[in-house]
Order: C-alpha cells, then sequence, then structure tokens
C-alpha cells in the first residue's frame, strides 16, 4: 500500500516526472540519518544527491539548519526564495528569528519578523515584543501579553525574558519564580530571582539545595526579597515534606509574610496535599484568606479535593471555587460541567435555569464533559449525522496540496515528525483566513484515504462546526480487533477507545519509554502477558506485528479490567499508569467515577481515563447503532468490595 502511495505521491510533487523521486530516496533517508547525528560534512555531500527528489525542501532545509550559526545571510535569503511558500522557508525563518533575538540584530530581525507566518514560537514573539516596546514604551498590552508567554515557558529562555525584563515589574517576576519552582523548574526560578534580586542568588541557590536548613537559620525576614526566599524555600520544602512545610508556615512564617505571600504558599500546599489525595487538602486551602490570591492550578486541585470529600461533595466549596478562576479556566468544559453540577444540587428554580443554560453550551458528543453535559440534559450519546460529501473540487484540492503530500510522503517513508510538524503546519491556520471546516475535512479525508490515521483523527477533530466521526472514529483492522474482542469477552468500543487514544492506529507507534505498535505494549508487561494467555515462544519483536500486539494488548486490558471489577475507568488508569496507582487512588469514600477520574493526581493519566471512556462511548453507538451512556460505562469508584477476593493475577 505504502509503495504505491509514495509513487502517487512521489508523482505529484515533481510535476508527473515520477521516474526522479525514487531515484533520491536513499539519499533522504541519509540525509536525516545524518541531521539527527548533527554531521554538517555529510550532510552537505547528500544535498546534490536529493536535488529534484520531493524531499529536497527537507534535505535543504537540514543541510542549512546545521549550520544556520556560521552561515552568510545570502544564503539565507537564497533558500527563502528557492522554497517560498513552503513549511520549510517558514521553519527556517522561525531559526534564524531566534538566532537574530540572540545576537541583539535587531534590525534585521526587525525586516523578516513581518514575512513569518508560522507565528507559534513564544520566544519568537517574546524578541518580537521587546523591539516593539523598545520603540513604543512598555504598554499594558505589551507586559499583559509578555507575562502571559513568559510564565508559560516550562524553562528559562532568552526571549521572554528579554522582553520581561523591560516590561514586568518586581511582583511580576517574583510570581514567575513561584510558579517556576513550584513546577520543579530551578533553573528558570533561578532565572527570575537574578532578575528581581541579582543579591538574593545565593540565598535562591542555597534554599533550592537545603529547604530545612535555610528556614532553620532564618528567624526574622523584613525585606522583600528575603520574603521570597522564605516562600520559595517553603514551596521547595513542600514537594518533600508538606506537613513540616505546613507547620512552620503555621507557626514561624506566616505572621511574617504578606496576606497575598501566605496565601499562595496555603494555595501550594493544598494542592500538594490533593495531588496526593489528601483528606488534609481542603483544611490547607482554607488557611488561604482569599481565592484571588490562587492561581487556577491551584482552585483547581480545591475544586477536586471538594468533589471527593470523604462525607460527600461540598457542593457549595466547588460553585465559589470555580467562580474565583478566571475567566478563561471557567470556559473549559470541566468546570463549565463541574459549576452546572454544583448548582444542580444546590436546587432552586434559578439555578436549574442557571444549570441548564451551562450545560446547553457545551453539550455535544466532542469529549468527556460535553458528553456528560449530554446525558445531565436527558440525552444520550448518538452518531451526530454525517457532514454533506466533500465536493470533487474540495477533494482536489487536498489532492493537489504540495504540503500535505510531502508530509505524507515524509510519513510514509519513515520520517514520521518532520511529516507530521510539515502536516499540522499546512493546515494550521497560519495564512490569512486560514482553512474552513470544509478545507480541514478534505484534508482529513486525503489522509483517511492514505491510511495515515493520526492526522485522519486529529485534523478532522478540528472542525467547528461539522462532525465526521468516520474520520473522528476510524475502526481499522476492524475484524481483527472486533473478533479478538469478542473471543475473550471485551467490549469491542473500548479496545477501539483505548487504542484510539494510545497509537491513533499508527502501527509503528513506539513511546519514549519503549511501548510499542497499535496498543503501546511494554516489553516486560508484553511477556508477562505472553505467559498468562499462553503465547508459546513470544519474542518483544513480535510486538510490531500487528496481530500479536492486539493478542498482547487485549489479553492484559482483560486481565486488568478483570481485576478491577470490571471498571472501565480503573482499568483504563492501570493500563496507562501501572496497576498499582489505581488501586492506591480508588481507596477512600465511594465517588461517582467522574469525579474519580477528576482526581487522578498524573495529569496524562486523567486525561486518558476520560478522552478513553469517551472515545468508548462514540465508538459503541457506531458499532450497535445505538445510543450510548457514557455515565453507565463509568459508574462508581470506590475501595475493593471486602466481598471480592483479593486478585490472583499479580499484575506487574
Amino acid at each position: 500500500m505504502f509503495a504505491r502511495i509514495l509513487a502517487l505521491i512521489a508523482s505529484l510533487l515533481v510535476g508527473g516526472a515520477g521516474a526522479q523521486a525514487p531515484k533520491g530516496e536513499a539519499a533522504v533517508l541519509d540525509a536525516y540519518q545524518a541531521w539527527n547525528q548533527r554531521n554538517r560534512v555529510r550532510l552537505a555531500q547528500l544535498l546534490p544527491q536529493a536535488q529534484g527528489h520531493a524531499l529536497e525542501p527537507w534535505v535543504a532545509y537540514w543541510e542549512l539548519r546545521v549550520r544556520l550559526d556560521t552561515a552568510q545571510p545570502q544564503e539565507v535569503q537564497d533558500f527563502f526564495t528557492k522554497y517560498a511558500g513552503t513549511y520549510q522557508e517558514d521553519r527556517l525563518r522561525n531559526d534564524w528569528l531566534l538566532l537574530l533575538g540572540q545576537r541583539r540584530d535587531w534590525a534585521a530581525f526587525e525586516a523578516e519578523y513581518p514575512k513569518y507566518r508560522m507565528n507559534d514560537d513564544r520566544e519568537v514573539r517574546c524578541y518580537a515584543l521587546f523591539v516593539k516596546a523598545s520603540k513604543e514604551g512598555g504598554t499594558q498590552a505589551i507586559a499583559d501579553e509578555v507575562r502571559k508567554l513568559w510564565y508559560a515557558q516550562r524553562e528559562a529562555d532568552d526571549g521572554c525574558a528579554l522582553a520581561a525584563a523591560q516590561v514586568l515589574k518586581g511582583d511580576d517576576v517574583w510570581h514567575r519564580a513561584r510558579l517556576a519552582l513550584e513546577a520543579n523548574r530551578p533553573r528558570a526560578a533561578q532565572q527570575a530571582v537574578l532578575m528581581a534580586a541579582p543579591d538574593a542568588l545565593p540565598l535562591f541557590n542555597e534554599l533550592n539545595a537545603t529547604p530545612t536548613r535555610f528556614l532553620t537559620s532564618r528567624i526574622t525576614v523584613l525585606r522583600k526579597a528575603r520574603k521570597e526566599m522564605i516562600s520559595l524555600a517553603l514551596i521547595k520544602l513542600s514537594s518533600t515534606d508538606l506537613e513540616n512545610a505546613a507547620n512552620q508556615l503555621d507557626s514561624k512564617w506566616g505572621p511574617q509574610l504578606a496576606p497575598e505571600e501566605r496565601n499562595w504558599l496555603w494555595g501550594v500546599i493544598g494542592k500538594q496535599a490533593a495531588q496526593r489525595l489528601s483528606n488534609d487538602a481542603l483544611d490547607y486551602f482554607a488557611k488561604a484568606s482569599r481565592d484571588r490570591d490562587l492561581t487556577d492550578d491551584m482552585l483547581a486541585w480545591k475544586v477536586r479535593a471538594a468533589l471527593r470529600w470523604p462525607k460527600g461533595p461540598q457542593w457549595q466549596l466547588v460553585h465559589d471555587t470555580i467562580n474565583a478562576m478566571s475567566e478563561e479556566a471557567r470556559a473549559e468544559p470541566t468546570w463549565v460541567y463541574w459549576k452546572a453540577r454544583a448548582l444542580l444540587a444546590r436546587g432552586g428554580d434559578d439555578r436549574k435555569l442557571e444549570a441548564t443554560k451551562l450545560l446547553q453550551s457545551i453539550a455535544s458528543v466532542r469529549g468527556f464533559y460535553e458528553m456528560l453535559a449530554l446525558e445531565e440534559l436527558g440525552q444520550k450519546v448518538v452518531v451526530p449525522i454525517k457532514p454533506t460529501p466533500l465536493t470533487p473540487d474540495e477533494k482536489e484540492a487536498a489532492r493537489l496540496n504540495a504540503g500535505l503530500n510531502r508530509a505524507v510522503y515524509a510519513i510514509a517513508l519513515g520520517i514520521r515528525p518532520e511529516g507530521v510538524r510539515e502536516w499540522n503546519y499546512t493546515t494550521n491556520l497560519h495564512t490569512a483566513g486560514g482553512l474552513t471546516d470544509r478545507g480541514l475535512l478534505a484534508a482529513a479525508q486525503f489522509a483517511c484515504d492514505k491510511e495515515v490515521w493520526d492526522r485522519c483523527i486529529n485534523t478532522s477533530e478540528r472542525t467547528k462546526g461539522e462532525i465526521d466521526v468516520d474520520q473522528r472514529f476510524p475502526m481499522p483492522f476492524r475484524d481483527a480487533v472486533v473478533k479478538r474482542a469478542q473471543e475473550i469477552a471485551l467490549d469491542p468500543a473500548y479496545v477501539y477507545g483505548l487504542i484510539r487514544q494510545e497509537s491513533r492506529f499508527v502501527m509503528d507507534a513506539r513511546s519514549n519509554v519503549g511501548a510499542s505498535g497499535l496498543m503501546q505494549v511494554m516489553p516486560a508487561t508484553a511477556r508477562w502477558t505472553a505467559r498468562k494467555i499462553g503465547l508459546n515462544n513470544f519474542t518483544v519483536d513480535q510486538l510490531t506485528d500487528r496481530d500479536t500486539n492486539i493478542a498482547i494488548g487485549t489479553g492484559y486490558l482483560k486481565l486488568v479490567l478483570d481485576d478491577f471489577g470490571g471498571s472501565m475507568p480503573l482499568a483504563a488508569a492501570a493500563y496507562n499508569a501501572g496497576p498499582s496507582r489505581p488501586r492506591a487512588w480508588r481507596n477512600g469514600s465511594a465517588v461517582e467515577a467522574a469525579a474519580w477520574a477528576e482526581n487522578v493526581p498524573f495529569s496524562e493519566t486523567r486525561d486518558y481515563v476520560k478522552k478513553v471512556l469517551a472515545n468508548t462511548t462514540m465508538y459503541a453507538a457506531i458499532l450497535t447503532g445505538q445510543p450510548q451512556s457514557l455515565k453507565a460505562r463509568l459508574g462508581i469508584v470506590g475501595p475493593r468490595d471486602a466481598a471480592q477476593p483479593p486478585s490472583n493475577t499479580e499484575l506487574p
């Protein structure tokens, strides 16, 4: 199949000269290897051999990018001219703008930035804001954007730090230091401290290394910088010794800190306790005198703790805490749904009317909380009506799109990361007007027809008005999946829901921790499962075989599901994070599974459980043709029933 795809795409990209394209494939693949090794000499040797090949723009990009720091400006401009309109042109312009910013060559930066279409690199945008502020002054609009960009940076960078130093004030910088250390990013916190109070850097290094000793050696705090150092030390301590941090804040340091500082720290400690599923979390949160000093992330964990309160959800607290979030956070379906639930739980016609409006604003089949909103309104999940069929012109526009073709060609050739980037760029809104829903549907169908399922799904998911379930929820290998699921009494919809989340049906998918294939099975888990299901002479390299991967993955899923008493949410969590964690997470009072899932401490697993269950519900609607209930699949989660015997499966 892929061989035919390669030939067809190559023919399109080189204007019908299909014989030229395969000729350079070996050079392209060798160049990709040289790029990964950052081998400048080898790339220079291979570039002439790739000329005329459909993927020549990639080879040319790799060759110039690897030596961009020494390239002449004219070489860069020649590249822009030769590959004008391609992803590779804009990708190199992104890299060139970063280099110009690092060099402080603002004249060249200003000349190039208006041509930049990608516009999704935070650091490039921060450099542009620095230039703008240098000319116009630090306006409020510039400061607001810099603050948002800088806070969102995971690690220390040059561009946003440069812009922040120019337009932000001390409190903003200390805010960044707290956020960074709370997220365990000491280098980013150190950068902020250096900006706010250079003289305090030795103190920061001391507290970051040994927060307990740092706090023990300080008696009083007077100056702002010293107060912030105490706050940072307590943040650091709370990550390893929560009770000690709470005691120190309560007895020693709280009276010496300003209300805002004190409230922030109680928010950090409350969040840490909530992530550990401690019943003390709400007590810690209650010590913060005002919610406006807490971040949206802290408030989210306060809501989660209120939802799993041992005596039942604290609905008034859920409602009030969500109201304290930023407007952006309150608009997320998660908090729209739970606010509506809080209103309904509190009763009254006015509250019911407000709740109904909230639920109607998100109710759809687009996701977990959207489906739950449907059910709260008395509806079930059904397959939406298919969009109007694509016209021949719409299909042809996608078929002739050079970026889409080049992306699929790269993926088919085994250069998946680059192919995915080019596909995303081509389908993103980087040009005026961008792709309409119809354009996205046509691009998604192009990917479906080429069996590039991940791009098919991801592209189709971005439509705003029209939903094509065949694109969003494809069922490759249907005979194999359904047959195997039925053989071991698994719901085929559950298997499809999990595969869609695990691999997007990419056969050779491999995670950074070594999970392989459609069902992303770890080698150790595969060996253990093979023994349990009687798959003799199994070797790990067989995980790349479709049917073996399905047999191992479904076998393990069945064992996990049985171990957790048939609970789909618990089994999904176990499949993602290992069985021992959800065994611990289920302890405590019984709660509805939606609230339990929302309290899963790992963000990846929390997202995973919700998406797998939402996927499962939609696949069930497709496979059965009948309305489906997500709530029925969620059920209740609590400690293992005392009447249920301990598991003998010894899950790994």
